[in-house]
Parts: C-alpha cells; sequence; structure tokens
C-alpha cells in the first residue's frame, strides 16, 4: 500500500454494476478532492466523464496498475456528498448500475466532455433610467400593429426581472424583445448570482381566497411540521383546492428562505402550475422538464444548485435537481403512471422523492383525487398522514355520471344518440364539451373489405395506425412509418377502409355533426410543435373553441371553467385486462377526466358509453365513487397477496429468436429462493416488438428483504451465464406495468 498517493472510487457512465479506481497523478496532488467531484478519466481508448464516489489514501490493488485521472473539472458542476449517497441508495434500491444513476441525475451538457459555460444566463427589466413621464410617453407611442410589444412590456414590468424562457414560455419572441431594447424601454443585464430572499411583497395577498375549514386545517397541520421529515397524503376530489393548498404551505417555506420543488407529471400541466405560481409569488421560479434544450436545463440545476432559484416546478427525472437550501417537496397528481421511468434506470419519482425528502429531512406532500393503492394503504395504516378534501372548492359541485348502454342505441361516428343530444343541448347553453378517446390517431388499423387482411407491423404483429393528417401508417409500439398502402397485400383488392376511430377522425365528424361550433383536438400529434399546447390550452380558457377531442393529457389538473358535459367514449379494454393494476389504472383516469365538468358554479354532467353497463367495477364507480373502489380493491389485493401486500421485480429479457431469452430467465432461476415466489419465465401480453422476442420472469415476496435477496442471486446468475452477451435484459423493481 502506498499511503503517499491519492484513490478515487468514480462512477463511470457504462452498463457495468461497479465503480472503478483511479489514482490521483502528482499534477494533481495538491488539489482537494471531494466526493461528488466530476472528473476526466481514461477508459479502453476512450475519455469519459465520472463522479467521485469517495477518497481513499489506502488500495488493495497494486498502484501502477491503476490509471491516473486526466482532469478535476469546475467546483461548480460537482455534486454534493449528500446527493453522492442518494444516488448511491437509489442504484442499491434500483439494483442499476451506480454511473448509469449517477449520469441521470446530470444535465445533458455535464455528461460531455466539452466545457460549458455556467456564467448566469441573461434576463431583461424595465429600464430604471426612464422617468415616468418619458415612459408613459413612448408607451402611448406605440402602434397598434406593436400591441404584442407593449404586452410584452407590461409583462416585463410586472417582475424585477425575466429570462430568456420565461418569456419564450409567456408566447413572445426574441423579435419583439428586441424592439423593446432598440427603444430603450427595457435594459439586459446578467441574473443576480446571490441566492433569493424573500421579501414583504414577495407574496401577492390579493390572489389569496378565504380557505375552507377543511383547507385550513391541512395548511395548519403540515405548517407545524415544516422543520423535519413527515409525509403527507392530501386525497382531494377533484376542484376541492389542493393547489390552493400547496400555495399556502409553500409560502410558509419561502418566508425562511428555503426552496420548493414541485413535481407535476406531464409537461402539459407546467405552463399552468407556473402561472398560477407567478401570480401567487414574486421570487424566482424555474422549470426543468424535456421541452427545454440542454441549455436551459443546465441552467435550471446551476441556478437550483446556487440557491437562486426559490420554486422548482418539474416533472419525473427534477426529483433529482440539487438544491442548497431544501424546504419542502410537493407531487401533483401522485398516483399518475409517468412518474414511471420506463425505460433504463427505472425510478418511480414518487419512491425516491420520499426517500430524498427522508434524506434531507425535509416534509413532502403527495396531492390526488385518485390515490395510488399503495400510496391509500401506507396512509390507512398510519405510515404517512392522511388528509381528506371531501368537498369542492367555491361554488361548485360534483359532476354526476351516468353509463350509456350502447347494446341499445344508434351509433352514429363512435357516438350514442344520447351522447349527441346531450352535446347539442350543452352546446346551445354556450358551454363547453370535453369528449375523451384514449386513442390518437385516425384509426387503430386499416382492413381490407374483401379478405378482412389487416395491415400489420411486421417488426410487432400489431396493427399500424392510421394517421391521415400526415399521410402516414405509424406503428405506436416500435415508431416505424410506412405510406398508406392502397391495395391489399393478400387478395390485391383496393377496398382498404379504416377500422375503428382515433382522435383524429372523431374531430373531423364532429366537424360535421356541429358546424356551427369550433373543435380543437389536443394530443401528443397535435401538440409536437414547441409552446403548442399552452397555445390550444389558452385559447380553450378564451372559450374560441366549443369542443375538445383529446386523449389522457386533457385528463388531469386542467382547469375549464366552461366544460359542463364530459363524455367518455371507450374504458371497456381495461375491464378485461391481462394486467392487475388495469382496474385501478382505468377507476383513476375516468375520475380524472369526469373533475374535469362542472368546475365552476355551472353543475357538470359526464356520460361514460360502454358496452358494459352492468359490470361490477363500472357500477361500483359510478354510485360509490373512488374512495369506496379503493378499499374494496385493497382487500381484493391482500386475499390475493399481491402488491402493495408483497414486493414485485420484474426481469423483462428479449431477443431474435423466442427460444434464448426464455432459456437464459429459466436457468438463472432454477434455484430455491427463501421466502420468495418465481413465476414464469412467460411470453410478455405483447410477444414481438421492434423485430425482438420478450419474455419476462416475476419475482414477488412479502417481505422485502426475500425480494432483494433472489434479486442479487439471478443477477450473480446471469453475469456468468452463456447467453448474458446474445440476450438484452433489464430488472425492473416494483414495476408499474406487468402487460409489457
Amino acid at each position: 500500500m502506498d499511503n503517499q498517493l491519492t484513490y478515487l472510487q468514480i462512477a463511470l457512465p457504462i452498463p457495468m454494476r461497479q465503480s472503478f479506481t483511479y489514482s490521483v497523478p502528482p499534477a494533481l496532488i495538491q488539489v482537494n478532492f471531494k466526493k461528488g467531484d466530476r472528473v476526466l478519466v481514461p477508459f479502453g481508448h476512450r475519455n469519459l466523464i465520472g463522479v467521485v464516489l469517495a477518497v481513499s489514501h489506502e488500495c488493495d490493488v497494486d498502484s501502477k496498475k491503476l490509471k491516473p485521472i486526466s482532469e478535476r473539472l469546475s467546483d461548480e458542476s460537482r455534486l454534493s456528498s449528500q446527493q453522492v449517497d442518494f444516488l448511491s441508495l437509489c442504484a442499491r434500491y434500483y439494483h442499476h448500475p451506480i454511473g448509469d444513476v449517477v449520469t441521470q441525475a446530470l444535465p445533458v451538457l455535464l455528461r460531455q466532455i466539452k466545457p460549458v459555460d455556467l456564467s448566469p444566463p441573461a434576463c431583461w427589466l424595465k429600464n430604471s433610467s426612464l422617468t415616468d413621464d418619458e415612459f408613459e410617453l413612448v408607451v402611448k407611442g406605440f402602434k397598434k400593429s406593436a400591441a404584442k410589444q407593449k404586452a410584452l412590456l407590461e409583462f416585463i414590468c410586472e417582475h424585477d426581472e425575466l429570462t430568456w424562457p420565461e418569456i419564450r414560455m409567456a408566447g413572445y419572441s426574441k423579435a419583439q424583445l428586441n424592439a423593446l431594447l432598440g427603444k430603450e424601454l427595457i435594459v439586459e443585464q446578467a441574473v443576480k448570482q446571490e441566492p433569493f430572499v424573500c421579501k414583504d411583497n414577495s407574496v401577492n395577498h390579493s390572489d389569496k381566497p378565504q380557505l375552507s375549514v377543511e383547507q385550513s386545517l391541512i395548511v395548519s397541520s403540515i405548517n407545524q411540521q415544516l422543520d423535519g421529515f413527515s409525509c403527507h397524503l392530501i386525497d382531494g376530489i377533484t376542484g376541492s383546492g389542493k393547489t390552493e393548498v400547496y400555495l399556502q404551505i409553500i409560502e410558509q417555506v419561502l418566508l425562511k428562505n428555503k426552496q420548493v420543488l414541485v413535481l407535476v407529471p406531464e409537461i402539459g400541466l407546467t405552463p399552468q402550475t407556473l402561472s398560477r405560481f407567478e401570480k401567487r409569488f414574486r421570487v424566482p421560479v424555474v422549470l426543468h422538464h424535456s421541452g427545454l434544450n440542454d441549455n436551459e436545463r443546465l441552467q435550471t440545476w446551476h441556478q437550483t444548485k446556487q440557491g437562486r432559484a426559490a420554486i422548482i416546478i418539474a416533472t419525473r427525472s427534477g426529483v433529482f435537481t440539487p438544491m442548497v437550501k431544501p424546504g419542502i417537496i410537493i407531487i401533483d397528481e401522485e398516483h399518475d403512471g409517468s412518474l414511471k421511468q420506463q425505460e433504463g434506470f427505472r425510478y418511480h419519482a414518487r419512491d425516491i422523492a420520499i426517500l430524498r425528502a427522508r434524506q434531507l429531512n425535509i416534509p413532502i406532500v403527495l396531492g390526488t383525487a385518485t390515490p395510488s393503492l399503495e400510496t391509500l394503504q401506507n396512509a390507512l395504516t398510519g405510515k404517512y398522514q392522511y388528509h381528506q378534501l371531501t368537498k369542492r372548492a367555491g361554488k361548485s359541485n360534483k359532476a354526476s355520471i351516468s353509463l350509456i348502454d350502447m347494446a341499445r342505441e344508434q351509433v352514429e361516428f363512435g357516438l350514442s344518440g344520447t351522447l349527441k343530444k346531450a352535446i347539442a343541448d350543452t352546446l346551445k347553453r354556450g358551454e363547453q364539451v370535453l369528449i375523451f378517446l384514449n386513442r390518437r390517431g385516425f384509426a387503430p388499423a386499416i382492413s381490407c373489405q374483401e379478405c378482412n387482411w389487416i395491415c400489420e407491423c411486421q417488426r410487432c404483429n400489431k396493427p399500424y395506425t392510421l394517421h391521415q393528417g400526415q399521410s402516414l401508417l405509424v406503428c405506436h409500439h416500435c415508431g416505424s412509418q410506412k405510406r398508406i398502402v392502397r391495395q391489399c397485400d393478400s387478395c390485391g383488392s383496393v377496398r382498404i377502409k379504416p377500422l375503428g376511430q382515433g382522435t383524429e377522425q372523431l374531430e373531423q365528424r364532429l366537424v360535421e355533426l356541429f358546424p356551427d361550433y369550433s373543435s380543437v383536438r389536443i394530443d401528443r400529434d397535435s401538440t409536437r410543435r414547441k409552446g403548442e399546447l399552452a397555445k390550444l390550452l389558452q385559447q380553450v380558457s378564451d372559450k374560441e373553441h366549443q369542443i375538445l377531442v383529446g386523449t389522457q393529457m386533457l385528463a388531469k389538473g386542467h382547469h375549464f371553467p366552461d366544460v359542463t358535459l364530459v363524455a367518455v367514449l371507450d374504458v371497456d379494454g381495461a375491464l378485461f385486462s391481462y394486467d392487475f393494476r388495469a382496474p385501478e389504472h382505468m377507476a383513476q383516469l375516468l375520475v380524472q377526466v369526469s373533475g374535469r365538468a362542472g368546475r365552476e358554479s355551472k353543475p357538470g354532467k359526464v356520460m361514460v358509453q360502454t358496452q358494459y353497463p352492468e359490470h361490477p367495477l363500472l357500477q361500483d364507480l359510478v354510485q360509490n365513487g373512488y374512495e369506496h373502489f379503493a378499499k374494496y380493491a385493497l382487500i381484493e389485493r391482500e386475499q390475493a397477496m399481491i402488491p402493495p401486500f408483497a414486493f414485485q421485480a420484474l426481469f423483462r429479457a428479449e431477443a431474435n429468436y423466442p427460444s434464448t431469452p426464455q432459456t437464459l430467465l429459466r436457468d438463472v432461476s432454477q434455484q430455491d429462493f427463501s421466502g420468495c415466489m418465481v413465476s414464469g419465465p412467460i411470453a410478455a401480453a405483447q410477444e414481438k416488438k421492434a423485430g425482438k422476442y420478450r419474455f419476462h420472469l416475476l419475482l414477488q415476496a412479502k417481505e422485502r428483504k426475500d425480494l432483494h435477496r433472489a434479486v442479487q442471486q439471478i443477477l450473480a446468475n446471469i453475469s456468468t451465464h452463456e447467453l448474458n452477451t446474445k440476450v438484452r435484459w433489464s430488472i425492473d423493481i416494483d414495476p408499474q406495468e406487468l402487460s409489457w
């Protein structure tokens, strides 16, 4: 052992379940290395960015066999020791390579060798050198064609300073910004570097409504526990004012000059959430989601790390955002499936956010109208503190739900006669209608009218979805595309017709049925362009459209005050699913989309079309609500000994031939795992995808320790198996989708 040398244990972004030891060269011997430092190291024939996991002066390996690091990178880009410990804990729990986990926590630009610019971004503010009279004179001189410039100026004047992402998210352009600069009405400067400080005017009290008794009790309870870890579930019906509860809790956190992390399930909710928060708080609010470019996400990361950002609104990956003064974590719509990462590092943002809150010794709040059964069980057993909001805020009342028996209806364009009349009546009253169909595209398949041939993706053995607007057939499983087929591959007939209905076709049919009213479609296809979703949602709020057609993007969180009728066209698929979680997910989706109706003083109505109106699940939801359904579902889960009363791990394997993944999974599971039940290997619900045959192996145990012990043994078996390199495999702890 050579005590004069310093050794670094480093996590590298490679798919190996280990860290690597490097030595510190003489040229860097004076550098004070710390856990969390970013370093450049040689690895094979390339150089990689790694993160230091530990620093030591002792090593069991001969120092001559160790490679020295090449360089230590900027202090400003290092992770804190606390973050490294948290990421190491996540890697152990999810049995995932530590290097890949650490990489997930870094912005893309910090994973690259190319130097990054961490200087503060530019911001714009009102030109204080102009007198009020001079300012008013210039403003009055705006032409009608410069209305957008005037609106941007007013927007900037309402804030102390605004960065380009904030200006762009508000719907303004660089040309409008440059025009104001040219008129010297605003000035450009660098964003202040010091941590934010909550001032007397940081809270807009005029925007605060009077809380209900239920809301007041929740706010008071959580505010008394802000100085330590506690986990709270706010189970509030849709429209009950959960966001207002968050805002008043956040106010107390900000007064302590601490940071707030708010996780939302989808990008679609971030503009609405940002607007609500900025109306209430005059503090730096930043966004973190996939709609931002790499540089914008780096700036968000850097601002939160330095304490300049007070509120961070983020999607799933934002759970790794560094906070120098953490105060509270809030997860809105905690039940939402998008909080679970389904590729690579398969973490659940809700679960590791709770781990992080415990490590940081801060409270965490989970809010939803439809709690996941795991969260509800933890609340009912006292592991989490359980708060309920049973009444809608203001004058709104809970929407009534009715079922339409499609076997007794005349159907046109997928709409029953009863539903068409209800839509027409609602539109005549000057109100809006939301029609929910969770199937995008024009039609889910195209078929030959002569021989019933269906055009299928050869790589997935699943029908192509017709996207008529793009003149394409698209496989929604592997993403492959082809031109629309005009002739049957089987019999040569040209009688090719769409089969079924998607949102694109539904929108077209509604225009035919209700030509006097404007309709808008909101799904992944219609909102591909940056800013398009926020634009469409604003148009809906401004009542430019009377009919809304959409997928689950519209189901959660959005506030449409004039929507009084919600129509759900197809829920039957989830009633007979392969996955034991399907009824839970269907119930959550139905309740969430129902919550878009009647959110103001006008009464709301929900109509659900189904072939199975007598199905006990639908009847339970309609007659008794989600809470009753969830409690009986928990009883069923307990009797069946499935989560949340047991713990699961899913090994997934895929290869070019079906026998290869099946053999691998069978061989590695041929032993007795104490306290753990092994099921499989069996073919996945969709056996073939993107040309690969897929199998899975399910492990289940009553105790976590037994499950993790079995997982470790199988991982060891796979590492020595001869088919290890011929099969692409992964491990999913606490899987949310078994129908993979």
